[in-house]
């Protein structure tokens, strides 16, 4: 007896497969957002230093100052990215956070209003635990940024 025909006098129908959707924005570029999201979280509040000893100057690598390159730069590329690029980023927050499920990514994406409008930069950059809601959403499409990590590429 055929599976489907099993399936019929078992009085199961097989539950369809939905298909993964895919993402537009590169895995690439999701990843660096990753990674300059992860050196962010690190950063601590500034301590006045005695002296410029190199161990004084690599403490300054991990504090948190206004003018902090680190951000600039996450920034910078954020509000370079297209509309759906940025929307893709902030939909995967969103999904890694658990607002929705993978299942629901085509009305998570249209939950996304005008990008520029809404400051989805900022936003993103305001967003505590970016890096790991990235992550988790990449997960749920089956994704990593494995092959990005350092020593791997």
């Amino acid at each position: 007896m055929a599976p489907k025909d099993r399936e019929r006098v078992e009085g199961r129908a097989a539950a369809p497969e939905t298909p993964t959707p895919e993402l537009s924005i590169s895995l690439e570029k999701v990843c660096f957002v990753i990674a300059k999201a992860r050196e962010l979280d690190v950063k601590v509040a500034p301590e006045e230093l005695d002296d410029a000893s190199d161990e004084d100057m690599m403490q300054r690598i991990l504090e948190d100052y206004a003018d902090d390159p680190t951000f600039e730069e996450l920034r910078s590329f954020l509000v370079e990215q297209n509309d759906d690029e940025l929307k893709e980023l902030l939909a995967l927050t969103w999904l890694g956070r658990g607002d929705f499920t993978i299942d629901e990514w085509a009305s998570g994406l249209t939950r996304v209003r005008d990008v520029r409008q809404y400051h989805t930069a900022d936003y993103l950059l305001g967003t505590p635990l970016l890096a790991d809601f990235l992550e988790e959403g990449l997960a749920q499409f089956g994704l990593s940024c494995e092959e990005f990590e350092l020593g791997r590429a």
